[in-house]
């Protein structure tokens, strides 16, 4: 079920430690917890980021993701390493990233991460979430409903680290 690559060919240290995959049929949120779970855990905290039906009253039909697999996961595990050292009690991390359509009401990334205690679980899944949307190379285009098109968007957290988004409108 994991991707466990270190992009050598061989395996590291951390293939027990993380489930990372963007693919255009990711694990569950059930396969996420579960991966995750670990007797010596009494915390599991999660994120799901589920599709929307609307958008500055627009109705939203769909989101659709693009990304660079081998890259996208290659940064995903950097980001994962890196809060593993802020966070040392982190036992495992789950990141996982839908590619092509996600309809509403369905998740297109889901975050796992297990610790004893709450508070680095807690912290550690906002950590991720806030750096995936910064440097994972996964393109987000939202579509709407009947004439108003879709629009191609970037992470607020991309646009010259200024929390500014910026829209271009396909026809």
């Amino acid at each position: 079920m994991s991707e466990k690559h270190d992009g050598t060919g061989g395996s590291n240290a951390s293939d027990d430690k993380y489930l990372i995959k963007v693919s255009e049929s990711p694990p569950s949120l059930e396969e996420c917890s579960t991966f995750v779970s670990h007797p010596s855990c009494g915390a599991i905290s999660t994120f799901c980021g589920i599709t929307r039906d609307n958008f500055q009253n627009k109705t939203v039909t769909k989101l659709s993701y693009e990304g660079y697999v081998p890259m996208a996961e290659k940064e995903l595990r950097k980001v994962c390493d890196e809060v593993c050292e802020k966070y040392p009690s982190i036992v495992r991390i789950a990141a996982v990233h839908i590619l092509g359509d996600c309809p509403v009401g369905k998740a297109s990334v889901i975050l796992a991460a297990s610790s004893p205690h709450r508070k680095d679980s807690m912290h550690c899944v906002e950590v991720l979430i806030d750096e995936l949307k910064a440097r994972v190379p996964i393109w987000k285009r939202e579509v709407y409903e009947g004439d108003e098109g879709s629009v191609w968007k970037e992470n607020v957290e991309w646009h010259d680290g200024k929390k500014k988004r910026v829209m271009v409108k396909e026809s």
